[in-house]
Order: C-alpha cells, then structure tokens, then sequence
C-alpha cells in the first residue's frame, strides 16, 4: 500500500478523491477551483496532460518528473520530504485551545491565513478535499490545518500554518495531533508533505513522531503557448 504515496496525485485522483478529478485513465487533473496538482498513469508521458491544462496555467507535478513538452516550462523545483505516521505513533499533546470545524463559512478567512502563510498551494475550494480544522483567538481565525490528498488508506495532512504574531503557542502542534486522533480512530494512515528547506517544520513533525519515507519533489509547470502544427 505504502507505493501508493510515490504517486500520491494520482492514487488519490483515481481513488478516495475521483470525484474531483477531470482527465482520462493515463493523465488526470484536480478541478481547477480545487487544487493546482495534476497526474499521471505510471509510464504515461507528459504530453497525455496537455489537453487538460490551460494554456497560461501553472501546475503542480510530484514526484519523478517526466519530460516536458516544448511549450510547458518548469517554474518552480521543490525538494520535498515525505513523511508518514509509523502504527505506534503516540499522538500528543493534549488539546489546550477550543478547536472548530472549518467550513463553507470560513472559505474565505482560511483562503486568506494559508495564502498569507504559504501561498500557491491552495485553492478556495480546496477545504472540500477533506476535513480542516482552526483555532480562533477574539474571533479571529489565527491557526488550521487540514486534509489535502486523501487515497486508499492514507491521508495527507496539510494547511498546517499559523500566523507569524501567534507562532510558538503550540496550535499547530495541537491541530496535527487533533487530525492525527481521527485519522487513527478511522484506520487510516496519516502522511504529509514538508520543504526541505523547513528545518522548523521538519522538527516539528519528528516531535509528533512522523518517519522518513523519501525525498519526493513538487514541480511547478506552466504551460505556454503552443505553435500550430
């Protein structure tokens, strides 16, 4: 099961998430108001994708990158680690703060903190993906953190931010574990993605107990103009 993750956009489209998929059985794509991730059948080329992207768009591609067409260019190379929750993870600390459910109500607020925090990962709409779940200080939505890519058996945690004035407060800490406990409860296993590059992150997830299970990179594509044949 745990291969399922070395393509994780398309496990997820062709599993737990088809209903917001558009594409074919080689090349697949999130709705554009969802999320900006698309994917591919292994041993499928890039080229299979072209009809579904927008010519000007910029997307996302994980993992082995295969050869881009002449009209795409690459943006954007992010090392990533790929981080999952071993069977015997003891999920902590203790809730502290009141944590609430996000929902329609809140699209807007938590488009605004993410986009503030970590921008260009995350769509509107992308809260449909899956549960997410904030903390608010004098009504004001301050932390959240959430479910992006969800496929057989696994789900990835994502949206994990807080803004910079109310960093070192425990709420991501909180909100992970928070997610983590229902996960578990579900029998699913809990995943996420971090930069690299996030020495705080990555020390925050190891604190929660989460193992190293590769290097995985996201690319940034966009497509341009393509000349007519």
């Amino acid at each position: 099961m745990g291969s399922l993750l070395d393509n994780p956009a398309w496990s997820a489209l062709t599993t737990e998430q088809s209903p917001f998929a558009l594409g074919t059985g080689e090349a697949k794509r999130y709705r554009r108001n969802i999320l900006p991730f698309a994917a591919l059948a292994p041993g499928r080329e890039a080229s299979d994708l072209d009809p579904l992207i927008t010519q000007g768009e910029s997307f996302y591609l994980i993992g082995d990158l295969p050869v881009l067409p002449t009209h795409w260019t690459l943006e954007v190379e992010l090392p990533c680690a790929q981080l999952i929750a071993p069977e015997n993870l003891t999920i902590s600390p203790a809730t502290q703060e009141e944590i609430v459910l996000l929902g329609e109500a809140d699209k807007t607020e938590m488009f605004q903190l993410i986009t503030r925090v970590q921008p260009g990962y995350y769509h509107p709409d992308s809260r449909q993906l899956g549960e997410y779940y904030g903390i608010r200080q004098e009504g004001r939505l301050v932390a959240m953190a959430g479910e992006r890519m969800r496929l057989t058996a696994f789900s990835e945690l994502s949206a994990v931010c807080t803004l910079p004035e109310y960093t070192g407060r425990g709420y991501a800490q909180q909100l992970m574990a928070h997610l983590c406990r229902r996960q578990r409860a579900a029998g699913i296993t809990p995943f996420l993605h971090v930069s690299k590059a996030n020495s705080r992150a990555l020390r925050l997830y190891e604190h929660l107990g989460f193992r190293h299970r590769r290097d995985i990179t996201f690319w940034r594509v966009k497509k341009g103009w393509e000349p007519p044949h």
